[in-house]
């Protein structure tokens, strides 16, 4: 299944030669934290060559005098002719231009997902568990004959390196599908229970989900239905759309998932082309609401096990961050696939695995979950 020739490469800093050692990455995660000052010079120009594929900028602009975007905690401020990193705004003679991600257009894909769905917080949701019936599930037993909206946006506010979903970026060359929110809303029927948006991401969407949102909750509540908003997302918003996602999803009774896909700078950045940002002050703003509907947890954080790259240091420090504020969120660890650039990487070996869970436990998580289990193999 995924013989592509072999793995792993050699660190051009200090020499190691290994399996979990991306040649595409060029440089061994112990470099990556130790010697950040040589390794960035090769990861960017990594993430340029990959930038460069679609025509998209390589870093956020940030033009003193230009037109600030301020949908995304990337902050990007565009003189004329630049574009947001996203791809979907522009500055075009002054004026800001989006092509997508407002509620008369959003860059979308979309289908009914058959209830239980692979929804990366499937194993404890109420659309699969049950959970929170009866105010936020149909039955007791999931919601079987039933489908999730699922949304599919083009257009993400990263580079992941191993982007499982990269063809979002052709619809972003593309400029197309596109929908307006009451359009997309209208696509909602008596057997769609949840609404979960993803891409991409949907926070470079942010104004077209929230729409869509809006358009479909209050037709639900007409109907007396049940219509639960997810969200999974790298969780770069901003602060302000942060809050209206968290109303949206606390009254519906849905899920906000982020993918924490490191803990130290340097390696996040290395597989995501960005900083860090507000992703965890986002969190904490989530979790300020925890306690507010015990029903059906309001958040759920998942870490991919990128071979050689999110080791026991990565998600120690995760792990340790989320039990600081309960030892009850839920935190999926997800085996890897060599996918988009990274794939002289194997996936995740059953070791990597084992380790990853044992430390997650005991940093003092309770609801740990390992996810893509069928992907698990004897690899390193």
């Amino acid at each position: 299944m995924f013989l592509r020739g072999k793995y792993g490469g050699i660190c051009k800093i200090c020499g190691i030669e290994s399996k979990i050692v991306s040649s595409v990455i060029g440089v061994c995660v112990d470099c990556l934290r130790n010697n950040w000052s040589e390794a960035k010079k090769i990861i960017l120009n990594v993430h340029g060559k990959s930038r460069a594929r679609y025509g998209l900028p390589q870093f956020p602009p940030k033009s003193i005098g230009g037109l600030r975007c301020g949908i995304c905690d990337l902050d990007c401020i565009l003189s004329v002719g630049d574009r947001g990193f996203c791809g979907l705004v522009e500055n075009v003679n002054g004026k800001l231009v989006r092509y997508a991600g407002t509620p008369m257009a959003g860059l979308v894909e979309w289908y009914y997902d058959p209830i239980p769905t692979n929804c990366v917080g499937a194993w404890f949701c109420p659309a699969s568990t049950g959970l929170g019936y009866p105010k936020y599930a149909l039955t007791m037993n999931g919601e079987h004959g039933y489908y999730n909206l699922a949304v599919f946006y083009g257009g993400c506010n990263s580079d992941c390196l191993f982007c499982q979903n990269w063809q979002h970026k052709q619809l972003v060359v593309k400029g197309k599908p596109l929908m307006s929110a009451e359009d997309l809303a209208s696509k909602v029927n008596f057997r769609t229970t949840c609404i979960c948006f993803f891409g991409g991401d949907p926070s470079p969407h942010v104004v077209h989900a929230l729409a869509v949102s809006e358009y479909a909750l209050k037709k639900a509540s007409s109907e007396g239905r049940i219509l639960r908003i997810c969200w999974e997302t790298n969780g770069h918003f901003s602060e302000a759309f942060m809050n209206r996602i968290v109303d949206v999803s606390l009254k519906s009774g849905g899920i906000i998932k982020f993918d924490l896909k490191a803990w130290s700078p340097e390696v996040y950045y290395t597989l995501t082309g960005i900083d860090i940002g507000r992703v965890y002050e986002n969190v904490k703003l989530i979790l300020k609401h925890w306690n507010e509907r015990p029903e059906v947890p309001l958040f759920m954080a998942s870490t991919l096990l990128v071979p050689g790259y999110v080791d026991v240091y990565e998600v120690e420090g995760i792990s340790r961050f989320l039990a600081s504020f309960d030892r009850n969120i839920p935190y999926s660890l997800l085996a890897f696939h060599p996918d988009y650039l990274l794939i002289d990487l194997p996936p995740t070996s059953k070791s990597h695995a084992k380790i990853a869970l044992e430390t997650a436990r005991n940093a003092g998580l309770r609801n740990v979950n390992l996810g893509n289990i069928f992907l698990l193999g004897n690899y390193y």
